[in-house]
Order: C-alpha cells, then sequence, then structure tokens
C-alpha cells in the first residue's frame, strides 16, 4: 500500500523554511545549465538555418573557413561556365565571387571593440539567400563605398545604424541598408560590393566563389567536378553542409557549461539529501506508526524519495520560469574559425524545458535515495522511543 500524495505535500509546507531554500537551490542549478544549454541551441540553430541546400561553397581544398580559402578570378570564371550552374531570368549564371574578412569594430555600449565580420559580394550573391530581406534604407551600389548591415550589427556596434559611418580600409563607408537575416549567420556580417572590398584591401582573389547548382542531381555532379580537377586544387560543399561545421565554435561552451552544471548539480543533491535527512530525523515517530499501520518499508522508501523528487521538480519548475525572460535575446560570442564575433538568439525549445524537469527530478531522486533508505530501515520501537 502506497503512501498518499497528501502526506508528502503535508510534510513539505511543514518546513517551510528548509523547502523554499532547497527549492532555489535547485533553481538556480537549472537555471544555470538552462543557460548554457540555450546558448548553445540558439548558436547551432543560427548555423544549421544558414544556407540553402542548392548553393555550393567553393574553396581552396583544406581551407576550413572563408578567411583561409583563396579563389583566384580565373578560377572563379570556369567555375561560373561549368555545367549544372543555374542562370537568373537573364541567362547569367547565378554565380558570386566573395571576399570574406574581418575588421574590428567599437561596441555601441562602449565595453571595447570587437572582430565584425564582412563579406564583398555580388548582386547574384544577395539574390542567392533569398532568406536576407532589406528592412531600411538600400542595398550598396557598385563602385562605392557603400555597406548594408543586419540588424543585429546596427543595434550592438557604433555609428553602424542608418545613415551613419564605418570606417574600415583606405576609408569610410556609409552605410545605406539595414537587412534582416532571419536568424542565420548572416545576422552577424555587414555586406558590401565585392569590387569595392577587393580595391580597399588590395585583394585581387576572392575568399571563395558561390554557385546555385540546377537541382539536387546536378549539385552532386558539380561536387565531384570540382573535386577531381586537379587543376582547380578547390573543393565544393554544399552551403547548410559548411555551416554546419561551424557549430564546433560552441565546442567550448558546451563543455565549460557542463562543468559547472555538474558542480551545481552535485550541490543541489546534497541540499536536497540534508533537507530530506532533517525530515527523517524529526518524523521517527511517525515513520514508526506507519509501520503499524501497515504500510512497508518499500512504501516508505518510495514515499521519501517521491517527496524529494517533488520538492526538485518545483525547484526546477521555478528554473525554467526564471528563464522565460531570456528567450529570443541576442548575444554573441567569439567564432575561432572567421576570428569575429556571431551573434544569435537564445533559444528555449520544448526539448530543452523537458531536460530541465528530468534534470531537477534525477538531483532529487540522488539527493533523497540515503535518507529515503534510512527512513525504511528505521526499526519500529527505536522510532517509537524518539
Amino acid at each position: 500500500m502506497a503512501l498518499p500524495l497528501s502526506y508528502n505535500l503535508r510534510n513539505l509546507r511543514q518546513r517551510p523554511g528548509a523547502t523554499v531554500m532547497t527549492a532555489l537551490g535547485i533553481a538556480l542549478t537549472v537555471t544555470t545549465a538552462l543557460f548554457i544549454m540555450m546558448l548553445l541551441v540558439g548558436l547551432r540553430q543560427a548555423f544549421l538555418s544558414t544556407g540553402d541546400p542548392l548553393n555550393l561553397l567553393v574553396m581552396r581544398k583544406g581551407a576550413e573557413a572563408e578567411l583561409s580559402s583563396v579563389v583566384t578570378r580565373g578560377e572563379a570564371l570556369r567555375l561560373q561556365n561549368l555545367a549544372g550552374v543555374a542562370t537568373d531570368a537573364s541567362g547569367q549564371p547565378l554565380a558570386s565571387g566573395e571576399i570574406a574578412l574581418a575588421i574590428v569594430l567599437p561596441r555601441a555600449d562602449g565595453s571595447g571593440e570587437v572582430n565584425v565580420s564582412v563579406r564583398g559580394l555580388s548582386a547574384a550573391g544577395r539574390e542567392m539567400r533569398p532568406n536576407v530581406q532589406l528592412v531600411a534604407g538600400r542595398w550598396f551600389r557598385s563602385g562605392q563605398r557603400e555597406v548594408a548591415v543586419s540588424t543585429a550589427v546596427a543595434r550592438r556596434f557604433a555609428h553602424a545604424g542608418l545613415g551613419d559611418q564605418l570606417v574600415f580600409g583606405k576609408n569610410a563607408w556609409r552605410v545605406v541598408g539595414v537587412f534582416d537575416a532571419a536568424g542565420t549567420a548572416y545576422t552577424s556580417e555587414i555586406w558590401a560590393n565585392v569590387d569595392q572590398v577587393a580595391a580597399d584591401f588590395d585583394r585581387p582573389v576572392y575568399s571563395v566563389e558561390l554557385l546555385r547548382a540546377r537541382d539536387l542531381a546536378a549539385r552532386e555532379r558539380l561536387v565531384r567536378r570540382v573535386s577531381d580537377d586537379q587543376s582547380l586544387a578547390l573543393e565544393a560543399r554544399p552551403e547548410p553542409d559548411y555551416y554546419a561545421t561551424q557549430t564546433r565554435s560552441g565546442i567550448g561552451i558546451e563543455i565549460v557549461g557542463t562543468l559547472v552544471a555538474i558542480i551545481m548539480a552535485v550541490g543541489a543533491s546534497f541540499a536536497a539529501m540534508n533537507t530530506m535527512y532533517a525530515a527523517v530525523a524529526q518524523r521517527g515517530r511517525e515513520i514508526a506508526t506507519l509501520r503499524i499501520l501497515g504500510f512497508s518499508r518499500a512504501s516508505i522508501l518510495a514515499s521519501f524519495v517521491f517527496e524529494s523528487v517533488l520538492l526538485s521538480l518545483a525547484g526546477g519548475v521555478v528554473g525554467i520560469l526564471l528563464m522565460l525572460p531570456f528567450m529570443g535575446v541576442s548575444t554573441g560570442t567569439f567564432n575561432p574559425l572567421t576570428f569575429s564575433e556571431m551573434v544569435f538568439k537564445m533559444e528555449l525549445t520544448p526539448a530543452l524545458v523537458a531536460g530541465a524537469l528530468l534534470f531537477a527530478v534525477v538531483m532529487g531522486a540522488l539527493g533523497g535515495a540515503a535518507p529515503a533508505w534510512q527512513a525504511a530501515r528505521q526499526e519500529i520501537l527505536a522510532g517509537l522511543r524518539d
């Protein structure tokens, strides 16, 4: 015969101070773990949502990032004329030679300077990224020192708003447009005309060549064609695959966050254990009475473990509620592959909520197991003498 739930709820209400303090400790642990996981989910979602399956990013063989890749203009011309490359309405190949580099900009809040990604691209490059939409101003013009910035860059960095001037390269660049990158990796970038970027930074070569394949079958043929051509020394990969590999930039956050969460979880489990040990010490006669009434050792063991889990679950719910205001908040981290800041939004998914509740349940079960075992093993006569 199992003890009723009302028995556990009554016991928790009888110790309001210990109950609240233990629940808050567990809530703090859940909040910390959730914060780290929300960062990781937001970072990964930004990378994994970037790129069109029909777009191919052609880079120098062995290059892990656009910054370390070189594609000559002659190679770019050969790539544009390969069979299987899609064309636009005027019959021109959908291909964009692009230059990727990093510049230093001061933060808008005055907290210092960080590297920001600049992408030089053509009109075709913009057309091949339809999820990037202009929300203010206009796109930059060829032959002018003009840039378009993402909404996040405009908000986070000084002199990056519409109509402002950014100083990099050989002179100042006017911000003529602001775009929304729909939460993709382009949210961290500044865009400009590729030829103007090449002139300002003395870059006669591209970093990468972006190609649009006619269909998936043509995409696979283009991948093999580029990789098999020894005279090119280039490799083509689907654009989404390239950005998926950049999720490695979150490994450091994951390792540190996991260690912190484990340490805090151990502390929270001990807090729950101390609370339950105190409860066992105060309820010796009550436990003996339950045994006399016919409740088995297993029922008492299960009841005390359940009480500890219930306490931890309450703390887990509080921890989740504390993190709700952070959902959708923009933040940034250093991307070691681009040597610049990666801007993304923190995400609280149903899977994270379920994981947080499970995390709380595990802490409660671990913290309550030993006190519950002590309660179940207590002799009836010893309990009645308490």
